[in-house]
């Protein structure tokens, strides 16, 4: 793997660690309010200061920080499920099958996204578990390709028509021959999933269609912190700059791991 993609990768374990395990430690509840110490700078009690509430910013970041890489993460695995389920069966039972589920994922794929997700949101509600099902369920159609494509390609390999001829039952065959060789292009397609996700959960928190509050989670401190941009820019600046540190350090690692796990494109 590249060095960038390294620094990536203890980034995010950094990152992690902190979200993790800061709230142990930090024990102050982020929905604890204090008027008295509204719009607080830096200090002691409070080290990256109190928002217009009193409430301790840094409590609020690493809380909100569990919940955003929570979505993220869920919303990933649960498009890798979809994806890998639609694509492999396509590409592996092939005719009429193949050009329905493959035009419905071009179909799907020829929808705005964002805007599907916010129509949906609003009908159904605006909870963690629904964002991770919504997002999950609106963004597979990308892994469903990259499944459809590496499961034609495998399945006429030699070793796959060998395990055929010996009689190896056809779900046996896709589950323990053919899908193992998508893994490398899962695992990428898994880190970009993951920064797509974390950045569309914090444009709905933003827009107040996602998480709510009290729950924080990053999106939603940048809502409520464009109020006091020009008077405590500070409470838009963290939840801003760890979302942006959190979806580079994602993409970097895909780069990195496609560059580490494709021969062609090492030098």
């Amino acid at each position: 793997m590249t060095r960038l993609g390294l620094f990536a990768l203890a980034t995010l374990g950094v990152i992690a660690v902190l979200v993790v395990a800061g709230p142990l430690f930090w024990t102050i509840a982020p929905e604890t309010t204090n008027p008295a110490q509204g719009l607080a700078g830096p200090s002691l009690v409070h080290p990256l200061g109190a928002d217009e509430l009193g409430r301790d910013v840094l409590s609020r970041l690493l809380h909100g920080g569990r919940v955003t890489l929570l979505v993220g993460v869920a919303a990933m695995l649960a498009s890798l499920l979809i994806g890998v389920v639609v694509g492999a069966i396509a590409g592996f039972n092939g005719g009429w099958l193949d050009a329905l589920l493959m035009r419905f994922t071009d179909g799907m794929l020829a929808v705005p996204a964002f805007f599907f997700i916010l129509v949906v949101i609003t009908l159904v509600g605006t909870s963690v578990g629904t964002l991770v099902l919504v997002i999950g369920a609106l963004s597979w159609m990308p892994v469903a390709r990259v499944v459809y494509g590496e499961t034609l390609r495998w399945k006429t390999a030699e070793f796959v028509v060998a395990a055929t001829s010996l009689g190896v039952p056809p779900p046996r065959l896709l589950v323990r021959h053919i899908l193992p060789q998508a893994i490398p292009s899962l695992v990428v397609s898994a880190t970009l999933g993951v920064a797509f996700a974390i950045l569309t959960e914090s444009a709905l928190s933003y827009l107040a269609f996602g998480v709510q509050p009290p729950l924080p989670s990053w999106g939603n401190m940048l809502q409520r912190a464009q109020q006091y941009v020009f008077t405590a820019p500070a409470l838009a600046l963290y939840p801003g700059l760890a979302i942006t540190v959190v979806v580079l350090a994602f993409n970097f690692l895909g780069d990195g791991l496609r560059d580490a796990l494709d021969p062609r494109r090492r030098r």
